[in-house]
């Protein structure tokens, strides 16, 4: 795959709407505090999951066929609870007392997230170009990241118990998809 073609891929994947992604507009929507500590929280949960998956993924897929499944319950099970707790909070009579969206959240939901199966096991695999390969990884990790703060920012104020909410069904039905996943494998 040449540079432009994995630039493409992983910008296509990164955009896409997801659980972190989630997080991230409702983090620029709530206007939590140090919001651009979000993005270096993401890029690292990605980095810790998607560097040994590059490196290591495909033998351990092959020594434990389950882990896949195992790995998708629990970001079907995590994206669930993500999705219940926003859903409470966008019911509180005021947003000062909805709590906001943590660094903790968006580092779980990242090492879970199944993008870092498809980014680690299929785009950036092992080999010489592993190096560059996560460089531009990194690189559009935070510029998307950011875009989706900046895209949450913008729908605050009086659109915020709404967002959230969308942003609760969104997330549920994300979790829904990836435990059927599991069911139908």
């Amino acid at each position: 795959m040449t540079v432009i073609e994995l630039t493409f891929a992983l910008l296509a994947l990164l955009a896409t709407p997801g659980p972190t992604n989630t997080l991230l507009a409702l983090a620029g929507a709530q206007g939590v505090a140090r919001p651009l500590l979000l993005p270096l929280v993401e890029l690292a949960a990605y980095l810790a999951t998607v560097i040994p998956l590059s490196i290591w993924g495909h033998r351990w897929l092959e020594a434990a066929p389950g882990l896949r499944l195992a790995l998708t319950l629990a970001a079907a099970l995590w994206v669930a609870v993500l999705a219940v707790r926003l859903w409470h909070a966008s019911t509180r009579p005021s947003a000062a007392d909805a709590p906001g969206v943590t660094p903790m959240q968006v580092a779980i939901t990242t090492l879970l997230n199944p993008k870092a199966l498809v980014f680690g096991l299929v785009l950036i695999p092992e080999g010489p170009n592993l190096p560059a390969g996560i460089g531009l990884f990194a690189a559009l990790v935070l510029t998307v990241s950011l875009g989706w703060l900046w895209l949450g920012a913008r729908l605050s104020g009086r659109l915020a118990p709404l967002v959230n909410r969308g942003g609760a069904v969104w997330l549920g039905v994300l979790a829904a998809v990836l435990l059927g996943r599991v069911l139908t494998a």
